[in-house]
């Protein structure tokens, strides 16, 4: 069958490629077809997919489907830039990740993926005031997917979040472009100050699983953060930290840790 949507492939390639891949994933497995069909090919465009599958995910008997799709395609509509990061994560998912082999992967199964795009918009609904819709949403995603994001954190762009159970980010928390954060990852407080009270990732940072990063503390662009690390202090840029509580073991190893994703220790001291 030949692609609908292939008209849109010069100016939107991302869009074109996942229609030509969910057509591919019809003739390997039929019994697919229904939810690709629904999920990518009945769109015309990625937006409108997108809106679709968060709306889907986080329906419930208090908010049904059609409810959030409309509060979805509007948000989309009202501020591209939610669109523009998530094309971004996308690719930063398939860049990264190694279990990704198909752009349409993380639009369709990947929590990580789609908790963020969630949370993009529960963020575009705090900033325009709707507190008590974003709080909705916040928890939905912490429901469905096991993932708590606050929506009054900022997140960047290029967000890789790998397997993605139990990622906690706090209110003030910032976390800069081009970050990848693994499963268990904690961006907390340390007590109960009402202040700015949240950590702020770099741009260029992996955080390994477990690690748990507390207080208002900067962590360097393209830092790295070792598994099951406790970091309580700032973090250089370019520099590698590891332990309970962590301490600087070496340099970062590479230019830009979060899209090599290396989490090896090489000739560390």
């Amino acid at each position: 069958m030949a692609n609908p949507n292939s008209k849109l492939a010069e100016v939107d390639p991302v869009w074109d490629r996942i229609c030509r891949e969910a057509e591919a994933a019809i003739v390997e497995e039929p019994l697919m077809g229904s939810l690709l069909h629904q999920g990518v090919l009945h769109h015309g465009s990625f937006d409108c997919a997108l809106a679709y599958r968060i709306a889907m995910k986080l329906a419930s008997e208090e908010m049904s489907g059609q409810i959030l799709r409309e509060i979805a395609d509007e948000l989309l509509k009202d501020v591209p830039s939610i669109s523009a990061a998530a094309r971004a994560d996308l690719v930063a998912v398939y860049e990264r990740d190694p279990a990704c082999h198909r752009f349409m992967q993380p639009l369709l199964y990947f929590k990580g993926y789609q908790a963020v795009q969630a949370y993009r918009m529960g963020h575009a609904l705090w900033n325009q005031g709707r507190k008590d819709l974003a709080y909705f949403i916040q928890m939905r995603v912490s429901e469905i997917f096991g993932i708590d994001i606050h929506p009054a954190a900022r997140i960047g762009k290029g967000i890789m979040i790998d397997h993605a159970h139990s990622i906690v980010i706090g209110e003030t928390a910032v976390v800069g472009d081009n970050v990848s954060l693994l499963h268990s990852v904690t961006l907390g407080g340390t007590g109960k100050e009402d202040e700015d009270r949240h950590p702020k990732i770099g741009d260029g940072v992996l955080i390994g699983a477990g690690a748990k990063v507390l207080g208002n503390i900067k962590i360097g662009c393209c830092s790295r953060i070792a598994a099951g690390s406790v970091v309580l202090k700032d973090v250089e840029p370019h520099k590698t930290v590891a332990g309970v509580p962590a301490r600087v073991v070496g340099e970062a190893g590479c230019d830009q840790p979060s899209v090599a994703m290396d989490q090896l220790f090489k000739d560390q001291t």
